[in-house]
Parts: C-alpha cells; structure tokens; sequence
C-alpha cells in the first residue's frame, strides 16, 4: 500500500526491498523520492492516509519536508522518502544492496 500511495502521488524511483534476510529490525523497506519539499509532503501524507484508511498507523514518524527527508516506521515496513540529493547522499539503495528487490518503479 505505502508504493502505491506513493506512485499515487507521482513519487520517482520507487523501491520494495525485502530486507528480511539481512536485516533484524524489519522485513521491507520502500524507498522513494519527490522532487520538492512541497512533494515529499504530499507524498508522505498519502501514505499514512492510505494505510490509516486500513487500520495501520506508523509506530514512529521522523523528519520534515523541509529536512529532505521522511522515515514511516510501520513495524516491519520502513518507508524512506527522499528528495534526490538526499537519497543519493544516504546511498540506502546502495547500503541494502544484498536485499531483495520486490518492486521498482522508476
């Protein structure tokens, strides 16, 4: 649900990770990006909405808009939106290289 939210809200390269085999605090990631302050929060507020909607509310939220960056802590999902530079800076799609890619959408 948090990558379709997400692709809803037309967020760029867009990533399901299962982290599950080489990760001990959760199962999946999902990354992405918008281009703006402006889309990250519009991208983030599509998520926790759609996923209200069924009952599932983040454990933990970090970051602002303006950082450039949005942690959703679901439990076993992880949801990072980044604005491009901090996503490249971060390298999350790097760090997690031996994770399982489910879904990209670029």
């Amino acid at each position: 649900m948090a990558v379709e939210a997400a692709a809803e809200k037309q967020a760029s390269d867009i990533v399901l990770l299962d982290v599950s085999q080489v990760c001990s605090f959760a199962d999946y990631f999902v990354i992405c990006s918008g281009e703006s302050e402006r889309q990250l929060g519009a991208i983030g507020d599509e998520i926790e909405h759609m996923l209200k909607k069924d009952g599932v509310r983040p454990i933990h939220h970090e970051g602002t808009p303006d950082s450039g960056w949005l942690l959703y802590d679901y439990g076993d999902v992880l949801v990072h939106v980044f604005v491009p530079a901090g996503r490249e800076f971060y390298q999350l799609d790097e760090l997690w290289n031996k994770a399982t890619p489910v879904i990209k959408i670029q």
